[in-house]
């Protein structure tokens, strides 16, 4: 008896949401999401960029995903209405010689990421208020709506098909000959479907996911939970452009940037902060604004802490946890010598969002061929 459906993807992330887009061309796709919106945890709670790709460790996941998806990003924002601006990024150094601005600088070069660098002179012209000696340009980066990218990638999938639905949650997964029998909590109760695959993009409930399918707590990796607050800044914006200082030490964040949203006003973060268990608590604390007031002043002298207004947070599902070095995206598999297979997704954080439709195509190419 043929299942119901060829793939069932749990979670409506970005991740999730483009997987979707990408299967439901020439499989049938059920998409569940839990929460009443699609995208409410990390894919919205976040700085809404389009990254480059210049941080990331050479030959990564999050290296190659992040440069082919920012090229299919732009352009499947130019084919479906979402809207977006290359503004473009300042990488600010206190020293002309900074061997992690030099580092990054030949690393772009080699990548083939547009990079230019800019003399303190050249820096005031583009953005007269930051203070620094030297910086990298990078003119690839840019900022995206990334509701409006999310409600498309939904659109999109839907009118390929696709079964998109939320306020369901996943409870378990149970094995069989030909693939699996899902059981799925509604608000008209529970019911089981059967399925030929599982993609597992639940983001920060990816290993919950993961141990109701069966797979043993010893074979998944640690999952920490890493809190990144953002304040507003409540005058007019004093940048044309996002500035983010070096990166942290071991790539545990890009450390606490300027950005803008599309009408350009301004906002500060993310910082780092790992949490204890992994309860969702989004709260941030005003005592945090002298945190980023002195972070900030670093390239921006004239900021005023009184400026500086509690804004959102996110969680990010880091696999390192605090001092530990960046580890890449994971694609945990399992029944890998049968189609029933299920691909779980861990420790997709950024660039997750840049790298989503380049993610969503490998996902597709490690399935069975559609038939």
């Amino acid at each position: 008896m043929p299942a119901d459906f060829d793939v069932t993807i749990i979670g409506g992330g970005v991740i999730g949401l483009a997987c979707a887009r990408a299967l439901s061309h020439n499989r049938s796709v059920l998409l569940v999401e839990q929460h009443f919106v699609f995208g409410s945890e990390t894919s919205s709670r976040n700085s809404e960029v389009i990254h480059a790709g210049l941080y990331y460790p050479p030959g990564s996941l999050k290296e190659s995903l992040c440069i082919e998806g920012r090229q299919k990003l732009y352009r499947f924002c130019d084919d479906h209405d979402v809207p977006y601006k290359k503004i473009g990024k300042l990488i600010v150094a206190p020293d002309e010689e900074n061997p992690e601005l030099i580092r990054l600088e030949q690393k772009a070069l080699k990548l083939g990421i547009p990079l230019s660098r800019l003399s303190a002179s050249e820096i005031k012209e583009k953005e007269p208020k930051v203070r620094a000696a030297a910086a990298l340009f990078s003119p690839e980066t840019g900022i995206i709506d990334s509701h409006t990218y999310m409600l498309r990638l939904a659109q999109e999938a839907e009118k390929s098909g696709a079964t998109l639905m939320k306020q369901t949650r996943f409870l378990q997964a149970t094995s069989t000959e030909d693939g699996w029998l899902l059981n799925l909590d509604t608000e008209d109760g529970e019911y089981t479907i059967s399925t030929n695959v599982v993609i597992n993009a639940a983001g920060l409930h990816s290993h919950d996911v993961a141990l109701r399918a069966g797979v043993p707590a010893s074979a998944l990796p640690t999952l920490h939970y890493c809190r990144g607050h953002y304040f507003s800044y409540q005058q007019a914006s004093p940048f044309q452009h996002l500035i983010y200082p070096l990166p942290e030490k071991n790539l545990a964040g890009l450390g606490i940037h300027a950005t803008l949203d599309l009408g350009g006003q301004a906002r500060f973060g993310p910082d780092t902060e790992y949490l204890t268990g992994h309860e969702l608590r989004y709260g941030v604390a005003d005592h945090l604004r002298e945190k980023f007031a002195n972070a900030v002043s670093s390239y921006f002298p004239c900021l005023e802490s009184a400026s500086l207004q509690p804004a959102y947070s996110g969680i990010r599902p880091k696999l390192s946890g605090p001092g530990q070095p960046a580890e890449d995206f994971l694609i945990f598999e399992t029944n890998s010598e049968k189609k029933s297979k299920i691909l779980h997704l861990f420790g997709i954080e950024s660039p997750g969002l840049t790298s989503s439709l380049a993610l969503a195509d490998k996902i597709t190419a490690r399935l069975p061929t559609a038939t």
